[in-house]
């Protein structure tokens, strides 16, 4: 016979298995941007200031973290997150990709729009899964 309640209370834990594995990721890229701004800065439009803000987004990225695994303001933090990766893959890797002169290079670029692309669809689950108080499960 099919336990409705099991079911239930193992789709939460694996919900939530998935977005403790995510934030573990998103930890880990703001680290990185933060003890390696000088790999990163290439990728910074030249308008803006490149070890300035990929600092920047290394902290997004850990905060982005924390929010998910304290179950404090998801809602919000999700759709922010989502929103500077759609920014990353419409201003940054989508150039990059369109005005490659290597192939390496071209490839690099539609890897990082296929990961941000995803990553972007991962936080917006999270934001429709998010209560109105921010809590996800």
């Amino acid at each position: 016979m099919f336990n409705s309640k099991l079911f239930i209370m193992n789709q939460h834990l694996i919900s939530r298995i998935a977005i403790i594995l995510l934030s573990i990721v998103m930890i880990v890229f703001g680290v990185y941007h933060w003890t390696n701004p000088k790999n990163l800065v290439g990728y910074v439009p030249a308008n803006l200031p490149g070890e300035l803000m990929v600092k920047i987004v290394g902290v997004a990225f850990i905060l982005a973290a924390v929010s998910f695994l304290s179950n404090k303001l998801v809602k919000l933090t999700a759709y922010l997150l989502a929103l500077m990766l759609i920014i990353f893959v419409v201003f940054v890797h989508l150039n990059i990709y369109l005005n490659a002169g290597q192939e390496e290079t071209r490839v690099n670029a539609l890897i990082n729009i296929l990961k941000d692309t995803a990553l972007a669809a991962f936080a917006l689950h999270i934001a429709g899964s998010a209560s109105s108080k921010g809590m996800v499960y």
